[in-house]
């Protein structure tokens, strides 16, 4: 079974498939390094999820399609991205049954969260929501049994593999463990979006 998998969507469109999440990130990143460089065909747009890109407004897609299966994608610890620091209070009503999850102390969970270094791997939910990856299988936590009505924007969550911080209110099950003043979705902005897909996070701790 080939790891990248490519299927034809309508005329003009491709959608890849690929084995993990890790292996989807390193190949998005790809894509955005090859475009910018000019060395990719024109694709109108390049959209990452768990565990696909799509990619619309293609001119040749069955070529690039070859291509596609082909390409050897260097490992995402190789490259040069975007970064942005986000100051989080780490003050979130779930912190305590995260780090109890963990099997530390609040201060413990606060440092190893803080101190890892997170990748966009692909958006969705709410515009300007990003999936954050990075703790790794040890740090998955579950959703909330019972979802809240109202998440507070700027919260700072976590449910399975992911981190990702609420752009605005709304209902929502992830476990909250912080809060940001930061503005994640600005339409004034260009882009809109704080947190894009390839972004490099890091999480710093507020002390006010």
């Amino acid at each position: 079974m080939r790891a990248r998998r490519v299927f034809r969507v309508g005329e003009r469109a491709l959608l890849v498939e690929l084995a993990t999440g890790e292996a989807t990130e390193a190949f998005h990143a790809e894509l955005l390094r090859r475009r910018a460089g000019g060395a990719l065909p024109p694709v109108r747009e390049i959209v990452p999820a768990a565990r696909t890109v799509l990619l619309d407004g293609i001119d040749a897609p069955d070529v690039l399609a070859r291509e596609l299966r082909e390409w050897t994608i260097p490992p995402l610890h190789a490259r040069v991205e975007r970064a942005v620091d986000v100051r989080v209070r780490y003050d979130g009503p779930d912190l305590a049954e995260v780090a109890a999850l963990w099997g530390v102390s609040v201060e413990a969970a606060v440092r190893i969260h803080s101190g890892t270094g997170f990748r966009v791997a692909f958006c969705g939910f709410a515009p300007g929501f990003g999936y954050l990856t990075g703790l790794g299988g040890a740090y998955e936590v579950p959703r909330r049994a019972t979802p809240r009505t109202a998440v507070p924007a700027g919260s700072v969550a976590l449910a399975g593999p992911y981190t990702g911080v609420y752009p605005r209110s709304s209902p929502g099950g992830w476990q909250l463990i912080g809060t940001t003043d930061v503005v994640l979705w600005d339409t004034a902005r260009e882009p809109a979006a704080l947190l894009t897909p390839g972004t490099r996070v890091r999480f710093v701790v507020d002390g006010r």
